[in-house]
């Protein structure tokens, strides 16, 4: 708990199924409910909470989701119109890291969803399959998600893919898993980092291109929101896969 005064309240978020708000006085934190009570993945704070008077056991426990670690946590924090990591969805997570994200995916989720989580870094991947370990709805596949076809065996239709992988032809690779796992009327959640496909342009002209391509690629864009203050020059795109024509 804070220091005496203000109670923290927590309640389910207005707009997302599976993420919670921490309110205590006039500051707000993003949560989600820890799959597995007692651990921390990377540090972050955890807050348990239930009805007063209840034992220990009933109580739920979550974990604090920093934007500024997170660029799904600080799309939310933006104000995304519509987050497709949901309870019970199958997410395929392209450039998973160390598991940060993953793990709150993996809450999101919950024991009824999966998430995929691709990663090329072998040093990441480590941390990775450390996390899953705990965790029994993550897949940990290190390998480089230009190449689908290396983990198609591993990987089944998905709802929704969500992608930060910070590298010049990543609207490409999107696609291509895309064409693989992505179910058609599926989701996409992409994070753009401006400077990484081309430090020449200025953000906004870069982020355009990218949204053409995503076009051109049959991803149509829904929305897309920069980042500010949580992360300078990057913007998220989210939208649909080969959305069926209305009759």
């Amino acid at each position: 708990g804070g220091k005496g005064a203000a109670a923290v309240i927590i309640e389910p978020h207005m707009r997302h199924e599976g993420i919670f708000v921490a309110k205590k006085g006039k500051e707000q934190s993003i949560l989600s409910m820890n799959l597995v009570p007692g651990v921390s993945v990377y540090g972050e704070k955890r807050i348990s909470s239930g009805p007063a008077g209840c034992e220990e056991a009933e109580k739920k426990e979550y974990r604090v989701w920093s934007p500024f670690r997170s660029k799904l946590a600080a799309a939310i924090a933006r104000g995304v119109d519509n987050c497709y990591v949901k309870p019970g969805a199958k997410v395929l997570y392209l450039g998973g890291s160390a598991g940060t994200t993953v793990s709150h995916v993996s809450d999101v989720v919950g024991p009824t969803g999966w998430v995929y989580a691709v990663e090329f870094s072998p040093r990441s991947g480590r941390d990775l399959v450390e996390m899953s370990k705990k965790r029994p709805n993550v897949v940990p596949i290190i390998e480089d998600a230009r190449h689908p076809l290396k983990y198609r065996m591993l990987v089944p239709m998905v709802d929704c893919i969500f992608m930060d992988v910070a590298q010049p032809d990543q609207t490409r690779i999107l696609a291509h898993n895309a064409a693989y796992f992505l179910k058609n009327g599926g989701h996409f959640m992409i994070s753009i980092k401006a400077n990484c496909i081309d430090s020449t342009v200025d953000a906004a002209t870069v982020i355009m291109d990218e949204m053409n391509k995503m076009k051109e690629l049959g991803l149509k864009r829904k929305e897309k929101l920069t980042l500010e203050p949580f992360e300078r020059d990057h913007a998220v795109v989210v939208g649909v896969y080969r959305q069926a024509k209305k009759e």
